[in-house]
């Protein structure tokens, strides 16, 4: 069964820093773009961050930029999303996926179409 795992989060003071990982099984990451969202309590999901499959492109959502940084390792078969000077509105389920559009239509025109395979995410509290 083809699965996305999720892993790397948890309780953060503000303004510390996080790194996800995103490892999948049963399939090789590389011939996928992947992406990063997040959806917190009582919000819809929103994209966070994207990377391409072959020229490796990024990109960010404006919440993201400066802050976070996605990259791929497909030796390991795992993309990442290092999180820096986390806020408490970042908070939420953080979400990789499968992108088969353009990164940048998830992420400048939130086209959510597209996606074959979600994880099932990991928590990302950050609080004092």
């Amino acid at each position: 069964q083809v699965q996305l795992v999720e892993s790397g989060g948890g309780l953060v003071q503000p303004g510390g820093s996080l790194r996800l990982s995103c490892a999948a099984s049963r399939f090789t990451l590389d011939r996928y773009r992947i992406g990063w969202f997040r959806q917190a309590p009582g919000k819809e999901r929103e994209a966070v961050s994207c990377i391409g499959n072959i020229d490796r492109r990024t990109f960010y959502a404006d919440s993201a930029k400066g802050r976070f940084t996605i990259s791929r390792d497909n030796a390991n078969n795992t993309v990442y999303l290092q999180m820096n000077s986390l806020k408490p509105e970042d908070t939420a389920v953080y979400y990789c996926a499968t992108i088969t559009v353009t990164c940048d239509s998830v992420i400048r025109l939130k086209y959510y179409y597209g996606i074959d395979y979600w994880g099932k995410g990991t928590l990302v509290t950050v609080s004092s």
